[in-house]
Parts: C-alpha cells; sequence; structure tokens
C-alpha cells in the first residue's frame, strides 16, 4: 500500500514542488490551498472542514504556507511596525499552522512512523539573530517553532512514533522571495527534494527539532 501524504498549501511554488516530490517517492498524495479548494488556515472552520473530509491515515502532513510581508516589505525598524500587519502574520505563519496540527491530530497514524512538518525560517531563530528588522516575520515564525515544540511533546503520549518538526528550507526561487535578489536561491523542485530528505529521515526521537534544509539542527 501506498504511503499518504498530505500537503498544505499545495498550490504555491514549494508546495507544488513537494507535492511532486512525494509523488515521485511513491506516495499518494493529497493537496490543500486556498487557491485551489478555498482553504483559509486562519479559519478554524475552513480548518475543520476541510480536513474533517479526510479520513485516510497521513504518514507525512507538511504545511507549506506562509506569508513575509505586506507590500511594503518585512519592517526595518520598530517605527515601521503596525498592529495590523503583525496580526496578519502571526494569523498566517504562527496560527494557521496549530489549527491544521490541531484538525489533523485525528489523520496520524498510531501504528507505524509518522511526520508532521511546518515550513519555519532560520529568521526565526532567537538564538540566530544577529542583524535585527523583520519583526513580525521573526516573531511569527518564533511562534511557529515554539508551538511545533510544544505540541510534540503532547503528541508523544498518544502517538509514540510521530515526529513533529519545524523546516528551514532555505532561500527558494518562487514569488515568495522575488523582491530578494540579493539572496541566493535554489529552484523549488531542489528546496522540495532537500526537504523531503529531512521528513524522511528524522525518527520519533528527534520530534521537536528545528532542522535546515541539509539536516543540521537549527538554535530556537
Amino acid at each position: 500500500m501506498s504511503k499518504q501524504a498530505l500537503v498544505i498549501g499545495a498550490s504555491g511554488g514549494i508546495g507544488q514542488a513537494l507535492s511532486a516530490g512525494l509523488s515521485a517517492r511513491g506516495y499518494a498524495v493529497t493537496g490543500l490551498s486556498r487557491a485551489l479548494d478555498g482553504l483559509d488556515i486562519t479559519s478554524e472552520d475552513s480548518v475543520a472542514q476541510h480536513l474533517g473530509q479526510l479520513e485516510t491515515p497521513f504518514d507525512v502532513v507538511i504545511v507549506a504556507t506562509g506569508i513575509l510581508a505586506d507590500a511594503h516589505g518585512p519592517e526595518k525598524s520598530l517605527r515601521t511596525l503596525t498592529v495590523d500587519e503583525m496580526a496578519r502574520l502571526f494569523a498566517v505563519n504562527a496560527i494557521g499552522p496549530a489549527l491544521i496540527l490541531k484538525h489533523a491530530v485525528r489523520l496520524f497514524p498510531k501504528d507505524r512512523k509518522a511526520a508532521f512538518a511546518a515550513l519555519s525560517a532560520r529568521v526565526g531563530s532567537i538564538g540566530d539573530n544577529a542583524l535585527g528588522g523583520w519583526y513580525s516575520y521573526r516573531t511569527s515564525k518564533a511562534a511557529l517553532n515554539q508551538i511545533i515544540r510544544t505540541a510534540s511533546i503532547e503528541l508523544a503520549r498518544s502517538h509514540k512514533q510521530l515526529a513533529c518538526i519545524a523546516l528551514h528550507p532555505g532561500t527558494v526561487a518562487t514569488d515568495f522571495t522575488r523582491n530578494y535578489p540579493q539572496h541566493k536561491t535554489v529552484p523549488p523542485t531542489e528546496a522540495a527534494r532537500n526537504l523531503i530528505n529531512v521528513i524522511e529521515g528524522v525518527s520519533a526521537a528527534e520530534t521537536g527539532r528545528f532542522y535546515d534544509w541539509a539536516g543540521k539542527e537549527v538554535v530556537w
């Protein structure tokens, strides 16, 4: 029987590549997104409705959604920080994945290895922050990391073979990063291959950790 994978944000650049990469490795892939399915990860009613229609136990669940900033770009100083921008990024980058995980718990098998992964970012690391700026993005990803860490402790009690991890994909050449040409990028297919390698390589012993695309642990 094929392994089952669920990709949230499957219509995005990384989401499409992850879906294709998983399919190439023999997974039966189910994809959900706002663009194609009307899934709004910031609405619990929407998350409950869409995930409630699924029954297959999933060996892998990946949240590949995220938002970097509004049209003005990430904040460079406290002077440019706004309530609306920070709330918007927290809703998409932290609350959304938390809701997905909440409603996906019943979809994880208890009798075999499984993984939940959410795309975070190295700039969400507190210990790695030496440049400052990007307040909303940094803090929303730091919040996501804490959600993953906290959930991993709880779910280890009921799903002993489940690994919950945060992943830094690197800078991927998608619409998400097109306004930052100064950063070296990798094609989505390469990023997806790297991330799937990490996901398939972790076990329950590594649950609650934060890894980069090469499988190296990132400090919180």
